[in-house]
């Protein structure tokens, strides 16, 4: 069985939710997309029972700081997990951007020890658009989102099930990509408010989505379960009023999470 284990859903500025990142897992190998911006992700993954040293594979889809920092954190305490017998490498993925950002930040933030181990420890790759790597016991193609900002990759993969799974990253998809969508089992999209709040946070300015948009986009793609994160906190019934407002324009399930959600695949 495969599931999404939701570790944050917010936006890039938020304070009661994390930032958006989750595993993807599979017959309890673990796959992490994205790790936020600061030390709350160790924080969640120990919350759902997972244990860094349970994890070996991380793709960053591009680098903006509430998706690449918490890496910072996790190369800290891996760097540390070596030394008491850590096992096997640590795999780092991301787009040439990412990659070399990733190397920026430990080289700047870790002391030399610990730079030292990385370096023999784990392995970063920069991936190639349209690329298809086995990771975690999936193959996992990577491609270019053609986002309008920084580099920005996403990724497609058959799960176990036959299904179809689609992960968009944190900007309003670009038509260019539309083809690769239809019919998908799962996509993932970000969608930063409702559309009755779009004056409010104004989420076209920063190219994202309101639910409304995202919804009546994907709908003309048959898409069958869309999943809606990377959003604004103000709403503590966040999931019953994105639903809501989701299910006027998307005839298909909808799938808002909250942090630390599951969703079985």
């Amino acid at each position: 069985m495969e599931k999404i284990t939701m570790l944050g859903t917010g936006h890039g500025f938020t304070f009661d939710l994390y930032n958006t990142c989750f595993l993807l897992e599979n017959d309890k190998q673990n796959f992490l997309v994205d790790t936020g911006g600061g030390v709350e992700i160790v924080k969640n993954l120990n919350a759902k029972g997972f244990k860094l040293t349970d994890i070996h594979d991380i793709f960053i889809s591009h680098c903006h700081t509430d998706h690449i920092l918490g890496l910072a954190w996790i190369l800290k305490k891996v760097s540390g997990y070596y030394i008491q017998g850590y096992e096997g490498k640590l795999n780092i993925y991301g787009n040439k951007e990412v990659t070399e950002a990733v190397k920026n930040i430990y080289y700047s933030v870790l002391p030399k020890k610990k730079i030292q181990i990385i370096n023999e420890k784990v392995n970063i790759h920069t991936l190639q658009d349209n690329e298809t790597l086995e990771i975690a016991g999936e193959k996992i193609t990577f491609f270019d989102a053609h986002a309008s900002k920084n580099l920005l990759y996403g990724f497609e993969t058959i799960l176990q099930n036959g299904k179809k799974l689609i992960f968009l990253g944190d900007e309003t998809c670009n038509p260019d990509i539309y083809n690769r969508l239809i019919g998908a089992d799962y996509v993932m999209h970000e969608a930063f408010c409702l559309g009755t709040e779009e004056e409010k946070f104004k989420p076209f300015e920063k190219h994202h989505s309101t639910v409304k948009s995202v919804c009546a986009e994907m709908n003309k793609l048959n898409i069958k379960n869309l999943i809606l994160y990377h959003t604004e906190e103000s709403h503590k019934n966040k999931k019953e009023l994105y639903t809501k407002e989701a299910k006027q324009y998307f005839d298909g399930n909808v799938i808002v999470p909250n942090d630390l959600d599951e969703i079985v695949l």
